[in-house]
């Protein structure tokens, strides 16, 4: 058995005792925490920065009890969330009396869940006894346990201690699941039907990886000066995360294997630096590079930040979309099949029959969740013969990549930039006053407003009514993606020039626009759309070291659907840094997974819950690999 040290709010807990147990454990005491394995201690609260955790952890501990337990930003020292229990593994690769390691094949005991968040009533699910619902902490001889109900009323107290046992159910699908019988062999048998299952599946995961690894790709030379020069003239310092996954990306086109890397960063994390880099090292290869967005607006963002960020250099950047004339695309093709474009960025357009390259050597997808079907199997094979990477802000569940162990690459942007606020978020009755107070507040600072109404029907009106509330300071224009290509692009470059200072748009504002001025987000009708839009939405505002804000506005006196109601709760509650996996998470469990892992997975998914069936195949996938 592994050794962890399980932390829970009301635990008694010597400070004393927490602070050796890490030191046995091989965490390094320091006046700050700055890395995994680092801890330190002021008064009453222990800073510590656990093995395989995404941010470090604060505990506060009054009179030898846990009173709170945070997770916290390291840049910025702002609260993320709030846990109810967490759980603490041993440095990787320490040596310490007493520790046992067994990470190699990774069975199912290890903990995937950093945090334990249980709620009473969350269903919940222990590894040996099966799926029942959590009522708490409770006091048994002095011991603290976790109880548990089972089927027909039956407890169960798991001692605190072996916590790393349970975890929440999730499934992501609109069932309720089925409570286990105890003293039954109901839940063996249910945990052996999904072992083979899974086991089927890990095999064709693997399979998929051999017949991967047997294509011959272009391996890129290694990094020019002028790689050097355009990374040097960056304007920002590199976050830790966007250095590491920028190396990450070159060392893969490096290799003579097609890469097909996932990139995972939140909204305005840094990851179109990323992306442009890897275009660059294509370039100066004499390869061409194709980057795939899913809107307009974003094309011409990505065309812009491209060509100022490598002007000093001879590079050949064309957009093709809806804004160049059929006579400008015309042409553009002919000089992309002839190889004189090196890079093309453009929407769904680049995955028509007539697009032809001359010697295409990289594809970048921003968020290819956004495109349809037809065109994510042509992605599919493009993945054979080149290599490609995937931007995304909201992935499916991180949990499932790390499963799949190397089925798929992945690199995580998790370090927000220097100075960056979160953005606060109110959910309200929509009201002339509310509108008001933050259109002429933002106005009032000489920022800009965007607000976004999900139908184009009565956006005029909209439009009108606002010019009407902020009065002659405010200049508002109307965009949507029904206008003329030319006059929508000339709407959207006053906004960027702040010429105009009130935007009223539909959707079409969702994907990447980054003006820095624009710090207050309205959203009209909010209840309207999906969880995964309402993030995107604001991530359009605070994007640079100003206070942003954020309202989402829904019909007074109007009864919302349960969902709705979960919705804007998750966008209430998630506005740390580095919500976006916590986001896909809840937006999954709301919307239901669909064919997430495939019609034949999802049943066993139900079965066990997504956790476990994460741990099956990632213990599968290891026993496969060292035999």
């Amino acid at each position: 058995m592994f050794k962890s040290v399980e932390i829970y709010i009301g635990q008694e807990l010597p400070k004393e005792q927490l602070l050796r147990q890490l030191i046995n454990f091989g965490y390094k005491a320091e006046d700050f925490v700055s890395q995994e394995g680092d801890f330190s201690h002021r008064g009453n609260v222990i800073d510590i920065f656990p093995a395989n955790f995404e941010e470090p952890i604060r505990v506060e501990v009054v009179n030898e009890t846990v009173k709170t337990l945070r997770s916290f930003n390291i840049a910025s020292s702002n609260v993320v969330a709030e846990h109810q229990m967490v759980i603490i593994l041993p440095r990787f690769g320490a040596k310490h009396k007493g520790i046992k390691h067994t990470y190699h094949g990774i069975g199912e005991e290890v903990p995937v869940q950093s945090f334990l968040d249980f709620k009473k009533g969350d269903y919940i699910v222990h590894i040996n006894h099966g799926i029942g619902i959590y009522h708490g902490i409770a006091k048994l001889k002095k011991k603290d346990y976790v109880l548990i109900e089972y089927a027909d009323t039956d407890k169960l107290y798991v001692p605190v201690e072996e916590m790393h046992l349970l975890q929440k159910y999730t499934c992501f699908y609109k069932r309720l699941p089925k409570l286990s019988k105890l003293g039954t062999k109901q839940w063996q048998r249910i945990k052996d039907k999904a072992k083979k299952a899974v086991a089927s599946y890990a095999i064709e995961l693997l399979e998929l990886q051999a017949a991967r690894l047997k294509l011959k790709g272009f391996p890129f030379s290694e990094d020019s000066q002028w790689q050097k020069e355009l990374e040097d003239a960056f304007e920002y310092k590199d976050t830790i995360d966007q250095s590491k996954a920028s190396s990450e990306v070159k060392a893969d086109m490096q290799l003579s294997k097609p890469m097909d890397r996932l990139l995972c960063g939140d909204v305005g994390y840094g990851k179109t630096e990323v992306a442009l880099r890897a275009a660059f090292k294509a370039v100066m290869d004499n390869k061409q590079v194709a980057i795939l967005v899913p809107t307009t607006i974003l094309a011409e963002q990505h065309y812009n930040t491209f060509n100022k960020r490598m002007k000093k250099f001879p590079v050949n950047i064309q957009m093709l979309s809806r804004f160049r004339t059929k006579s400008e695309q015309t042409i553009i093709l002919e000089e992309l099949s002839s190889g004189k474009v090196d890079i093309i960025i453009g929407t769904h357009r680049l995955v028509s029959d007539d697009v032809k390259f001359k010697d295409l050597g990289l594809v970048i997808i921003d968020e290819e969740q956004r495109f349809g079907v037809k065109h994510k199997e042509k992605l599919k094979k493009l993945r054979l013969i080149v290599d490609v990477l995937t931007m995304t802000a909201t992935p499916i569940p991180r949990t499932l990549y790390m499963s799949l162990m190397g089925a798929r690459d992945m690199s995580v942007v998790n370090t927000p930039p220097p100075d960056r606020l979160p953005i606060k978020t109110a959910i309200a009755c929509h009201s002339p006053q509310l509108l008001k107070q933050a259109v002429t507040k933002e106005l009032g600072r000489g920022g800009q407003v965007y607000f976004v109404n999900n139908r184009i029907k009565g956006i005029e009106k909209i439009a009108k009514g606002l010019q009407e509330i902020a009065g002659p300071k405010a200049k508002v224009a109307i965009a949507h993606g029904r206008m003329p290509p030319k006059y929508l692009e000339s709407v959207m470059l006053d906004f960027i020039k702040g010429k105009i200072n009130v935007l009223v748009a539909t959707t079409i504002i969702e994907s990447g626009i980054d003006i820095p001025n624009a710090n207050t987000l309205i959203v009209n009708h909010a209840d309207k759309f999906g969880l995964a839009d309402l993030y995107q939405l604001r991530g359009r505002v605070g994007r640079f070291n100003r206070q942003a804000y954020s309202y989402f506005l829904t019909p007074k006196d109007f009864i919302l659907t349960s969902d709705a109601r979960r919705r804007l709760s998750a966008i209430d509650r998630f506005t740390g840094f580095g919500a976006g996996f916590k986001i896909a998470m809840e937006d999954l469990q709301i919307r239901g997974a669909g064919n997430l892992l495939g019609a034949q997975q999802h049943g066993y998914v139900m079965a066990v819950g997504f956790d476990l069936y994460c741990r099956l195949l990632r213990n599968a996938i290891s026993s496969f690999k060292r035999n």
